[in-house]
C-alpha cells in the first residue's frame, strides 16, 4: 500500500493532509458498514429465533430477512436527503450526522427486547431502528466517496476513492470477527441469550473514535470553489434527474450485481450453508479471510482502474459473475468447505471488488461538482435497492420454487451480470484523458 501511496515531488503538507482524508474516509465507512453488516449477520443467525419464534424455519428466516431488506429500502431516501443538503451545505456535515445516527441506532438494537419479553413491539422497534441505519448508510457513502475522490491528485481518484470501498470490507471484518469471537467463548445457549447483542453494543465506542477522525477534515477546495462561486443549486435532486439521466441510469445499473454477490457471499451464504450442509462456522471463517483480503484487493483494482480504465475491468468481472455463478452454488451442496475460502476469494476478492473498487472514482465522473453528491447517491442506494435489498428474500423465493435446486437463484444473478455488463458498457469512462482533467463535468452523463 504505501508503494501506492508514495510520495511525489511538490506534494509535501498536501500529501499528508490527503492521507488523512483518506483515514477518515476509510475509519467512519468502516465503522458504519460495521453496523450495518452487523444486522445482515444476526438476521441469517439469530433474529428468526429471537423476534420471530412462533413462526416455522422457513416463515422465520424470510420474515428476518425481510427486516433486513428494511434497511436498504430506506437507503435512497437517506441518499436524497444527504444529495440534497451535501450538494448545498457540504460533504463533512452529512458525514458527521450519518456516522453519529448510524451508532445511536445499532447500540439501541443491541439492549432491544425480543419477541418473548415485548411482544410485537420488539418487531416494531426493530424495524424502526433498520430503517434509521437505512436513512444513515443512504447518507455515508456518497459523501465518503465524494471526499476521497475530490481530494485526489490527477490520476490517483480510482485509488482514493477505492479507501471508502475498503471500509465496506474492514466493516465486514470486523462485523463478522465480532460475532465469530462471540460463538467462539460463549455456548449456543448463551450467544441466543444475550451473546449476540455485544457486538452491537460495541458500536458505541467504535462511533466515538470515527467522530473523532472525521471531525477533523474538511471539504475539497473543487467543492468549496462551487459553494464559494454561489454555483450550488437549490434542488439538486431534481436537477441531476432531469439533466443527466443517462448518469443514473448507468450508476444504478453499474450497482446490480455487485451488491447481490456481496449479499450473497456475506449474509445468504451462512443461512445456506446452515440448512444445507448444518455448518455454521465454516461460512464465518472463510468470510473473515475474505474481508481481510480485501483491504489489499479492493485498492488494487482501484489503482488498476486508474491505469487501464474503469469499464474493462468491470465488464470482465461482471461477464465472470455470469459464468461461474452456476459452479458456486454447485459447491456449496457438493463441495468440500475446505476450499470455500479459496472459493469466496475469487467471488469476493477478484469478481467483486473488481467492480466495487473503481465505483467511487467512476460514478463521481459521471456529474458535475455541483450535482454530485445528489447523483452518485441517488443511483448507487436506488441500484442496492433493486440488488441486495430484494436478493435474500428472491434466493429464498426462488430455491423454494425450484424444489430446492438453484438453477432459478443461478439465472437471477446471472441476469443481473449481464444488467450491469450492459451498464458498464454505457458509462463513460475519463481515463485516458489529459491527466490534469478534473472530476468534474468530464464525466457529466446529459453532455
Amino acid at each position: 500500500m504505501a508503494t501506492l501511496l508514495r510520495t511525489e515531488p511538490g506534494l509535501g503538507t498536501a500529501l499528508r493532509a490527503k492521507r488523512r482524508i483518506l483515514a477518515s474516509a476509510f475509519v467512519g465507512t468502516t465503522i458504519e458498514w460495521y453496523d450495518f453488516y452487523l444486522y445482515g449477520t444476526a438476521s441469517a443467525l439469530v433474529f428468526n429465533k429471537q423476534f420471530f419464534p412462533d413462526a416455522s424455519p422457513l416463515v422465520g428466516v424470510l420474515a428476518s430477512f425481510a427486516t433486513y431488506a428494511v434497511g436498504f429500502i430506506a437507503r435512497p431516501l437517506g441518499g436524497v436527503i444527504s444529495g440534497h443538503l451535501g450538494d448545498r451545505i457540504g460533504r463533512k456535515a452529512l458525514l458527521v450526522a450519518s456516522l453519529l445516527t448510524m451508532g445511536i441506532a445499532s447500540t439501541l438494537i443491541g439492549v432491544l427486547p425480543n419477541y418473548a419479553s415485548i411482544g410485537i413491539l420488539a418487531v416494531v422497534g426493530l424495524v424502526g431502528l433498520r430503517l434509521i441505519q437505512g436513512l444513515s448508510a443512504g447518507a455515508e457513502w456518497g459523501g465518503s466517496a465524494l471526499l476521497s475522490v475530490e481530494h485526489a491528485p490527477a490520476g490517483r481518484r480510482g485509488l482514493f476513492g477505492s479507501f471508502t470501498q475498503v471500509g465496506s470490507a474492514a466493516g465486514m471484518l470486523l462485523a463478522t470477527g465480532a460475532y465469530a469471537l462471540t460463538q467462539g467463548f460463549l455456548t449456543p445457549e448463551q450467544f441466543q441469550s444475550f451473546g449476540w447483542r455485544l457486538p452491537f453494543l460495541l458500536s458505541g465506542v467504535l462511533v466515538l473514535i470515527g467522530l473523532w477522525i472525521r471531525l477533523g477534515v474538511t471539504d475539497a477546495e473543487e467543492f468549496t470553489a462551487v459553494k464559494d462561486a454561489a454555483r450550488t443549486v437549490a434542488r439538486p435532486v431534481a436537477r441531476v434527474l432531469r439533466e443527466h439521466p443517462r448518469g443514473i441510469l448507468v450508476t444504478i445499473g453499474m450497482r446490480l450485481v455487485q451488491p447481490a454477490i456481496y449479499t450473497l457471499m456475506t449474509v445468504y451464504i451462512l443461512g445456506y450453508l446452515k440448512d444445507r450442509r448444518h455448518d455454521t462456522t465454516s461460512g464465518l471463517a472463510a468470510i473473515l479471510i475474505v474481508s481481510a483480503i480485501g483491504l489489499l484487493s479492493g485498492p488494487f483494482w482501484g489503482w488498476l482502474s486508474d491505469r487501464i480504465g474503469r469499464r474493462r475491468i468491470a465488464v470482465g468481472a461482471s461477464v465472470g459473475v455470469v459464468v461461474l455463478i452456476w459452479p458456486f452454488f454447485w459447491f456449496l451442496d457438493h463441495g468440500s468447505l475446505a476450499f470455500l475460502p479459496l472459493v469466496l476469494l475469487v467471488g469476493m476478492n477478484i469478481l467483486h471488488d473488481a467492480i466495487y473498487g473503481p465505483q467511487a472514482a467512476w460514478f463521481a465522473e459521471q456529474f458535475p461538482t455541483e450535482l454530485r453528491y445528489s447523483g452518485v447517491s441517488f443511483g448507487y442506494q436506488v441500484g442496492t435497492v433493486l440488488s441486495a435489498a430484494v436478493t435474500p428474500l428472491v434466493a429464498a423465493a426462488l430455491l423454494q420454487a425450484g424444489g430446492g435446486a438453484p438453477w432459478l437463484v443461478c439465472g437471477w444473478f446471472a441476469v443481473l451480470g449481464v444488467l450491469t455488463t450492459a451498464a458498464a458498457l454505457a458509462a463513460k469512462d475519463p481515463v485516458g484523458l489529459r491527466a490534469a482533467q478534473p472530476a468534474t463535468a468530464e464525466g457529466g452523463a446529459g453532455a
